[in-house]
């Protein structure tokens, strides 16, 4: 699994113009992982809870969440923050939820064995 993480400026509206700070998260799976994400049914599982920064007050939180889904086959995720700070902060939490889903994966790979223990 390689992971991608780039940063841009982006200025949005024609009156009110707002500088957010774009976060683009792209992942390249092995043939591996895309075959274990599709066997176990792994395609749905939430990895962060988010709420970008033009968001609207009444949208749903479900809307913005990013899932397993939305990383395969090379698609690139954008995420806009309000400042170069959180921009950052959210790169630091994409990372740990990439290594932890290595981990996951990983894990997934194959079912457990038997195991005994004695008392």
């Amino acid at each position: 699994m390689r992971v991608s993480i780039s940063h841009e400026t982006i200025r949005q509206g024609y009156i009110f113009k707002k500088t957010f700070h774009e976060v683009q998260l792209m992942v390249a799976f092995t043939h591996e992982e895309k075959q274990i994400i599709k066997q176990r049914g792994l395609l749905k599982t939430k990895l962060v809870d988010r709420r970008p920064a033009d968001a609207k007050n009444d949208a749903r939180d479900e809307k913005f969440e990013l899932r397993v889904e939305h990383l395969m086959d090379g698609k690139v995720d954008c995420f806009l923050c309000a400042t170069p700070s959180k921009s950052k902060i959210y790169e630091e939490e994409l990372l740990a939820v990439m290594q932890q889903m290595k981990v996951w994966l990983t894990d997934n790979a194959e079912t457990g064995t038997r195991t005994v223990v004695e008392f």
